[in-house]
């Protein structure tokens, strides 16, 4: 009976050490598994933090632009094209676009880890005009500001963008101004431009001409009629309707108008035969 006992005993005690041996393997093997996705976790860690950051070039993705194509503009940034994230100098990068005549303004993030988001605000012209650049007459447009810009690609005309022309500009360098004395003016085309009725789709071209006392005057030039209209440097709703009720006027009782003269307050007229009518 009693060596029945110690056996029974003695078989329980190995049954339990081979248990404690199981959970130290197993235990054993949680810790190794630990170690192992914490290393990996390390690793990938320094990579997202570390490598990425400051070893692979910047991923830069263009928003905004609509008349200069990203390549053109990848082109303009090149110099910064092969730095990293960490090396991408926004300051720079601002610097290099903001040399681009069309562009007004620029917005740049940086999104940890590579990305770099830049936003380009375009310039809106509000007129245009022809300067001589070479052999060539190239068209040039001009924001309500009075900065003189082109584009990267054509755009089609639009009526709503007159003609402006005797501005005396000899050339083109990016960013120019016009004189100081002409961007009221400017201002003031813009202001009709943004207006419901397209008054400018009746004129083709606007003309500067200066006078000895150093102020200009406006002849338009209205799209469907041979007659010119002169007039103030004021360029408003209300003169530009005048402008067409004279001109509707004028024509009724003369076919043969070649200028209008709303200078001073009444309705004076020429025509090609006469030297001058007035009423």
């Amino acid at each position: 009976m009693s060596d029945f006992v110690f056996r029974s005993v003695g078989g329980a005690e190995g049954r339990g050490a081979g248990k404690k041996g199981g959970v130290r393997i197993r235990m054993k093997a949680v810790k190794w598994f630990f170690i192992v996705f914490a290393l990996i976790f390390v690793i990938e860690a320094l990579v997202y933090l570390v490598v990425i950051p400051s070893m692979q070039t910047a991923t830069v993705i263009w928003s905004g632009a609509a008349s200069y194509s990203q390549e053109y503009l990848s082109r303009v940034i090149s110099p910064l094209s092969d730095r990293s994230w960490m090396r991408f100098s926004k300051s720079e990068a601002f610097s290099l676009l903001s040399s681009v005549s069309g562009i007004e303004d620029v917005q740049i993030v940086k999104r940890f880890p590579d990305k770099v988001y830049i936003n380009v605000v375009e310039r809106t012209p509000v007129a245009m005009t022809f300067v001589d650049v070479g052999s060539r007459t190239v068209p040039i447009q001009i924001d309500k500001n009075g900065v003189l810009f082109t584009l990267q690609t054509s755009q089609p005309h639009s009526s709503s963008i007159p003609l402006v022309s005797g501005i005396p500009i000899e050339s083109v360098p990016g960013g120019m101004r016009v004189p100081s004395k002409y961007r009221g003016l400017l201002e003031q085309i813009s202001a009709i431009g943004n207006l419901s009725q397209n008054y400018f789709a009746a004129i083709s071209e606007i003309h500067i001409v200066p006078k000895e006392s150093g102020n200009y005057e406006l002849v338009l030039y209205p799209i469907h009629s041979r007659t010119r209209i002169l007039t103030g440097r004021q360029l408003t709703e209300e003169a530009l309707q005048y402008m067409m009720v004279a001109l509707d006027v004028v024509n009724t009782l003369e076919s043969d108008v070649e200028e209008i003269d709303l200078r001073y307050g009444s309705i004076a007229y020429r025509t090609r035969r006469s030297s001058g009518d007035s009423f």
